[in-house]
């Protein structure tokens, strides 16, 4: 194992049980068995450890949410496990404390969408265009990057609102049959073969 990446196992499991202010440098390079200028010389210091860590967080759930997205099944399944297995990992204790919790305030709100838009977003969009792509919505680019940010912003006030529940297991629940119920309507109106209209679009039809 490289130094580098024993030094992000180490600060992971540190940074989920302690947090990032609880977390020292000192027992990072302990728990990794490296000296702290070994530390030095792959990373400027704790908040770059930190954003590491975060980075393998976040990628490690976005592998997980679109393995789930590309099982089997229709579009619309596809869209169901993607959900399930994001309201998995939020419950994941590293999960919680990194990106959830410590990530928009040790990264700053800037990066930490940096890093959402490069990993949580795009799935987001994948599985809110694999939907589109199978309805009956014929949609212009703007208004399906509009879905996608509705979507996203419903996931992410989804994980917060789990990781502060007293029930976790309730919220989860909750979210989960609020969010198929949306996707259950959208599959509804393209059945029925509703078309939504890009408002942008009319209001330019001569």
């Amino acid at each position: 194992m490289s130094t580098k990446r024993a030094l992000v196992d180490v600060a992971t499991v540190q940074f989920t049980l302690h947090g990032y202010g609880g977390t020292s440098l000192d027992t990072i390079v302990a728990g990794a068995q490296v000296t702290k200028g070994a530390l030095y010389h792959h990373f400027s210091g704790k908040q770059a450890v930190f954003e590491a860590v975060f980075a393998k967080v976040e990628d490690d759930a976005a592998e997980t949410i679109r393995r789930a997205s590309r099982g089997p099944g229709d579009p619309w399944d596809q869209a169901r496990a993607g959900l399930r297995a994001f309201l998995a990992v939020v419950q994941d204790p590293a999960y919680q404390r990194v990106v959830i919790q410590d990530g928009p305030a040790i990264l700053g709100y800037e990066r930490f969408r940096e890093h959402e838009q490069r990993s949580s977003y795009g799935i987001v969009q994948d599985i809110v265009g694999s939907v589109l792509d199978a309805s009956s919505q014929e949609l212009e680019e703007p208004m399906r990057q509009t879905f996608s940010r509705i979507f996203f912003g419903a996931m992410s006030a989804a994980g917060e609102s789990v990781s502060t529940a007293e029930d976790p297991a309730q919220a989860v629940a909750r979210i989960e049959a609020a969010v198929l119920f949306i996707l259950e309507g959208l599959k509804s109106l393209s059945d029925r073969g509703v078309v939504l209209a890009d408002p942008a679009c009319a209001d330019a039809a001569p």
